[in-house]
């Protein structure tokens, strides 16, 4: 028996979903004649009709995952490295880095002022890769 039209009727009586219809298997003659929204809902009255609970989205898998902690491992990396950090953040990090290294060597008097200025026009150009390799220029400047 083709019971689609009563399913969609009683879906829209009960208000949900026709996924959430269920017959009864031993009441299916008397659902087969109902043809009106009333004799439906005498039907769910009867239990006949009756309508399943909602599925929901479990959040067991969510809950391990957090119990473990973030996962930090390759393949949980989404999206390319400079997607995550901009490569335009990571360069004001760096530069802020040297410039503030820089200053504290000026202030100890690790670098004359001439070579302050050079060595800083240096990291605005790019040329130094890091604290270390400053550092390392710093010491060569001395020589």
């Amino acid at each position: 028996m083709n019971l689609r039209s009563k399913r969609r009727l009683a879906a829209d009586v009960l208000g949900v979903g026709e996924d959430r219809i269920r017959f009864d298997p031993e009441a299916e003659d008397f659902i087969q004649d109902a043809i009106t929204r009333s004799t439906i809902r005498g039907l769910v009255g009867l239990g006949a009709i009756k309508v399943a609970p909602e599925k929901g989205v479990s959040r067991g898998r969510f809950r391990e995952k957090m119990r473990r902690g973030k996962p930090r491992h390759q393949g949980s990396f989404r999206g390319v490295k400079t997607s995550r950090t901009p490569r335009k953040t990571a360069w004001v990090t760096k530069v802020r880095a040297l410039r503030w290294r820089l200053t504290v060597a000026r202030e100890r008097n690790e670098v004359s002022k001439a070579n302050y200025n050079k060595l800083y026009r240096q990291i605005k150009g790019g040329q130094v890769k890091d604290v270390k390799h400053l550092l390392q220029m710093i010491k060569e400047t001395k020589k």
